[in-house]
């Protein structure tokens, strides 16, 4: 399938998957890659020598394109992204901050840059800073999260009508059809993140992955929008949160409740009463653990025979 992603990216598929936290090491990020899209490292959940360890192991177990994506946000970043550059990655996708302050930087290197984005006005500084793409991603998204709480639906052609550069859509895309949905509106291709979570290549906890295919509609809430709007599966923290803001909780007494380490204890270490449980309102479609592989082929087949479909319309 040729189309502006795959070109820019030197992949067969237009689907990337997305680069979270705590779930996007080497085996899923080369998994994919090898499946025939682009895999990204998850660099927000990395310390620096981290983050190079998994760049050495997925070079190793693809030859295939990768990337990394990085947080701005990020107390460490100069060190990753130095490790970036000398480690030779072609592709990065920032998120959570002003793309301005490091697209000069990647694209002096020969790097190309996506961002990642949750409104029109953001895309559009996003292209004005010089990136190659933009991830345009919806409320129904999982982990961290605009603000405006704009739907794919509104967002994906919204952003489509300001830019001419490549668009990708994330936020509820899960399957073929929601693939085929998203590129009828503007997109150029999809980032899948939800999906992948649950994976076998994921490095996420096992008891993760099984609440996320466990979980119906309606099980996912975002919230803590004081601090950093987040999606969040519905556990003891979640409503140890929502007892708080019915106490009136100020901002200094949601940080002390969020504490450190919250979602790492959740997702990663598989605490699934005290930890942060990030995953996107599409876990509701999402009813087993597959390989990589299998994902991205489901997508592709689900895709093609969704595009025949709708030829009858």
């Amino acid at each position: 399938m040729k189309n502006r992603i795959t070109q820019l990216f030197g992949i067969q598929y237009p689907i990337i998957q997305a680069g979270m936290v705590w779930a996007s090491g080497w085996r899923l990020a080369s998994a994919v890659s090898n499946a025939g899209g682009l895999g990204l490292l998850g660099s927000g959940s990395m310390y620096p020598e981290v983050l190079q360890e998994h760049i050495e192991k997925c070079k190793k177990a693809t030859d295939k394109p990768f990337g990394v994506n990085v947080p701005m946000l990020y107390p460490d970043i100069d060190r990753l992204m130095q490790i970036i550059v000398d480690q030779k990655v072609k592709i990065v996708f920032t998120s959570a901050g002003n793309p301005k302050t490091w697209t000069p930087f990647l694209k002096e290197k020969g790097i190309t840059v996506v961002h990642v984005v949750s409104s029109v006005k953001f895309a559009l500084r996003a292209q004005e800073a010089g990136v190659d793409a933009v991830v345009a991603e919806g409320f129904e998204a999982g982990g961290h999260n605009g603000r405006d709480e704009t739907t794919s639906m509104v967002l994906i052609p919204s952003v489509r009508e300001k830019i001419n550069i490549p668009l990708i859509a994330a936020g509820g895309i899960a399957t073929g059809r929601a693939m085929l949905a998203a590129m009828v509106l503007g997109a150029d291709g999809v980032q899948v993140g939800s999906r992948f979570v649950a994976s076998l290549e994921a490095s996420s906890h096992e008891h993760f992955k099984q609440w996320v295919v466990k979980a119906q509609e309606g099980d996912t809430h975002l919230t803590l929008k004081e601090l950093a709007p987040v999606r969040l599966l519905k556990n003891k923290f979640y409503h140890d949160v929502q007892e708080a803001y019915a106490k009136g909780a100020t901002v200094e007494e949601l940080k002390t409740l969020l504490g450190r380490a919250r979602a790492k204890k959740g997702m990663f270490e598989g605490d699934m009463d005290e930890g942060e449980l990030e995953i996107g309102q599409v876990s509701g479609l999402i009813h087993d653990i597959k390989p990589a592989a299998d994902i991205v082929q489901n997508l592709m087949t689900e895709f093609n025979l969704a595009k025949k479909e709708v030829q009858g319309l």
